[in-house]
């Protein structure tokens, strides 16, 4: 539950962030997919400017992972290492999670909108993502649909386990709100 004493605050992401976003991430996700912290961490120092946390007070709550990255070949799930590509064409949303007991706040589409007005900012025209869990009727809600997929975004997919998808989003206007 939100303090209702402190305001929330969006913020770029910082290295310090870490453990809180370790904790965050086991909270939300089982089986395969959580991540090492040296893969967030390889991830969050290749692209401070698209990673976000989100605070009540002091606290972080929610958290959002984001890249450069080129739509034909998503990045592997818990890669040791993250280069980015040298020509991205899109920005890639790697992981969005929010606290469980926060859930239902809007944080979640608060962080996703931030990423959304930088992506117009910076002049990509396409997020993408891998929607895991059962999380693609959340992800289409805001707009984003199932992409083609090649030899090598199935590759890729594989690494996320059962029933992932790849959706895209073209951002062009406003972005939709959704409940969270």
């Amino acid at each position: 539950m939100l303090s209702q004493t402190t305001t929330l605050t969006i913020r770029q992401m910082l290295p310090t962030d870490m453990d809180s976003i370790m904790q965050i991430q086991a909270l939300c996700y089982s089986g395969d997919i959580p991540e090492s912290r040296h893969s967030l961490s390889a991830k969050l120092q290749v692209s401070p400017t698209t990673c976000f946390v989100a605070q009540d007070g002091a606290q972080i709550i929610a958290y959002l992972i984001a890249l450069p990255w080129s739509l034909q070949a998503p990045p592997e799930l818990n890669a040791p290492s993250c280069v980015l590509p040298a020509d991205p064409d899109c920005i890639y949303l790697h992981d969005l999670s929010v606290t469980p007991s926060v859930r239902g706040s809007k944080i979640g589409g608060g962080l996703v909108a931030q990423l959304f007005d930088l992506c117009r900012r910076l002049s990509y025209s396409q997020l993408s993502l891998v929607a895991v869990q059962n999380s693609a009727d959340y992800w289409r809600r805001f707009g984003f649909t199932n992409q083609r997929l090649n030899s090598l975004i199935r590759e890729k997919l594989a690494s996320y386990g059962d029933g992932s998808e790849f959706l895209v989003c073209q951002v062009d206007g406003e972005w939709p709100t959704a409940p969270d």
